[in-house]
């Protein structure tokens, strides 16, 4: 029996952006992670960023660590679908990755804050299928434990995430659905729902 092939007269449907903000500690990362592993022919949107990577973060992987001179070319020369600054430090989004993968029939999945999400929804314009996702976490305070967990932050820094995850949270109402994490099991099953509802339209 003879393999049947894609027929060309059948180009693949677009893929779905999927975007996923959340304030910082609340498990977006890792969320995206199971999502990634969990559904092998789904694609990681990787930002550009001028912050110095974490421990265990690879280049091309995690993120395209660049110096602020590099950056500021990619802006100038129309290369990023969006840019922010958070923290001190600027993120942006290579343009040509996420619509050539989504030509392709490429569902991807972008990590982003807020400011992010607004940008690359208002560029990618009506026609794209976009899906906005905020997660929740159970409570400040859960969130406060899990930032201390991390070791990674000074109180200082800690506290500083806590207000500006504060002021975050008052954006939910612009994404599409919220979802609390209270399990990361339960909650990626719930985003994986949200997701096939929308790609059936």
């Amino acid at each position: 029996m003879s393999k049947s092939k894609t027929s060309n007269k059948e180009p693949a449907a677009p893929g779905i952006l999927v975007i996923l903000s959340a304030p910082s500690g609340c498990g977006k990362t890792t969320i995206v992670d199971r999502l990634l592993k969990r559904h092998l022919d789904w694609l990681r949107s990787i930002s550009m960023t001028t912050r110095q990577p974490r421990l265990g973060e690879k280049n091309g992987v995690d993120y395209f660590f660049v110096t602020p001179k590099q950056f500021a070319e990619a802006e100038q020369n129309g290369d990023l679908l969006e840019s922010a600054a958070v923290f001190d430090h600027v993120y942006g989004t290579p343009k040509s990755f996420i619509l050539d993968s989504l030509k392709k029939g490429k569902n991807i999945l972008m990590a982003i804050d807020v400011q992010g999400a607004k940008k690359t929804k208002k560029a990618m314009g009506k026609s794209a299928r976009i899906l906005t996702l905020f997660i929740l976490p159970p409570s400040v305070k859960v969130l406060r434990e899990r930032l201390e967990g991390r070791k990674t932050e000074s109180p200082e820094e800690i506290q500083r995430r806590i207000e500006i995850a504060q002021d975050e949270i008052k954006e939910a109402s612009f994404y599409d659905n919220t979802v609390v994490n209270q399990n990361l099991e339960e909650t990626v099953h719930e985003i994986e729902d949200l997701i096939e509802k929308f790609q059936k339209g």
